[in-house]
């Protein structure tokens, strides 16, 4: 593997490469560090710490709300907007059959609608957290025009580092909205671990070692996870045409026991976050029913029992919807009688959609379980080992070992190819 990596400096097409997307996340940690006019950085801090929902989008966003810089909003609307797009295919077959069947150029035209979506995706959501960072006292009142600057400087920020993201995707060496977020996770890590080192006390040895044995052991587990999947024996029949003989060849059709990713999250934090979110506004209306409604909000979703409880279940059913939305067992089977294919004991056609369905319901509830665990992972962390400096997000450790996975992959496919053109 060393050896591999130390080819990336070797070989001069790949080392252009890796300076090049290494230049991209400098130019977008830079922009992570201009703060907006006006911020107040401690006030900021206290909000960002109790706002959970607001402590997760800073993790989409890249972590570009530590210090409320100008690219505020970081990937967060083109990630909405990619995920709204792929639910809009369960309504509109016409946008099903872009994505799924007609290849690479619909899919490119799919992306296309999905920067359209983001442009007012991004106003509607800068404007919101405007407005609450205003209330919240983070930053000072501000005028029409001082709303409308700021929204179109947050829009433009999105916009950039989509740009900047497609630039790093082109090189083939990793997705580039992946890699922004995975630079804006591990940017915050040295700040972690130097505020764990100034407050270390001897009698915390046992509990920062038995924090690494269990970040190791998540680590393999996401590994593992993310990694395993079913195949499923696919055999083809032989086909005879003219002088030649198709087919008669056996494969796999592999089904990824994680295959949602971490979308089910996402939505499950959006909805479980969404009563404490209504209890805050409720709570500055003057009238006695909303005062007692926004306690009750607060007070259920703050206890700790009650909101992991409830997350998991989220996560738990998100996991088997969205694995719904993607993935069409009807679909794959008649794809396969098309070709000649045919699963060993199985009838073409609709046995075969049946049989697809029951393996995939088996292997996604491990795959819902998993997700579930991750997601409560922090509560679980900090409630037995008391640890604040050094969290172990569970969500936030889910990118990062999904995307190196995925370079990886990645910059194993660029090796192996320049071997076969050496050969």
């Amino acid at each position: 593997m060393l050896q591999k990596l130390s080819l990336l400096f070797t070989v001069p097409d790949l080392r252009k490469k890796v300076f090049f997307i290494l230049s991209v996340l400098v130019i977008f940690r830079v922009g992570a560090a201009i703060p907006v006019p006006g911020v107040r950085p401690e006030r900021l801090k206290d909000f960002l710490e109790s706002n959970q929902f607001f402590g997760l989008l800073n993790i989409f966003s890249g972590g570009v709300l530590d210090n409320l810089s100008i690219i505020m909003l970081g990937v967060g609307p083109y990630i909405t907007a990619s995920i709204i797009m792929q639910l809009l295919t369960m309504l509109f077959p016409h946008l099903k059959e872009m994505y799924q069947e007609e290849g690479e150029a619909g899919r490119t035209r799919f992306n296309q609608y999905a920067r359209y979506l983001t442009v007012p995706l991004a106003l509607l959501q800068s404007y919101a957290l405007l407005i609450l960072l205003i209330r919240n006292g983070v930053i000072p009142e501000l005028s029409l025009f001082g709303y409308a600057v700021n929204m179109i400087v947050a829009t433009a920020g999105t916009m950039f580092l989509m740009w900047l993201g497609e630039l790093i995707t082109e090189k083939g060496l990793g997705n580039g909205i992946s890699l922004l977020i995975f630079a804006g996770i591990v940017s915050g890590l040295p700040t972690a671990v130097r505020q764990e080192l100034f407050t270390f006390t001897p009698e915390r040895l046992p509990v920062l070692l038995a924090f690494v044995l269990v970040s190791l052991a998540v680590i393999a587990g996401v590994v593992i996870i993310t990694e395993g999947q079913r195949n499923i024996p696919v055999s083809y029949a032989k086909r005879i045409r003219g002088m030649r003989m198709y087919g008669g060849v056996s494969t796999h059709l592999p089904l990824r026991v994680n295959q949602a990713g971490v979308i089910p999250i996402i939505f499950a934090v959006s909805i479980i976050l969404f009563p404490g979110l209504v209890g805050s506004f409720l709570a500055a209306v003057p009238n006695e029913f909303a005062q007692r409604a926004a306690q009750f909000l607060i007070a259920a979703f703050n206890n700790q029992i009650v909101y992991g409880a409830s997350y998991f279940i989220l996560v738990f059913a998100f996991t088997y919807f969205y694995t719904a939305v993607t993935f069409d067992p009807q679909a794959i089977a008649d794809n396969l009688q098309k070709q000649g294919g045919f699963i060993l004991g199985i009838r073409p056609g609709r046995p075969t959609a049946e049989y697809l369905s029951r393996i995939l319901n088996r292997i996604t509830l491990a795959g819902a379980l998993f997700l579930g665990a991750i997601a409560i992972l922090p509560i679980v962390v900090q409630s037995a080992l008391r640890i604040q400096a050094l969290t172990l997000g569970g969500t936030a450790l889910l990118i990062v070992v999904s995307v190196v996975i995925e370079t990886m992959k990645q910059i194993n496919a660029q090796l192996v190819m320049r071997e076969y053109e050496h050969i």
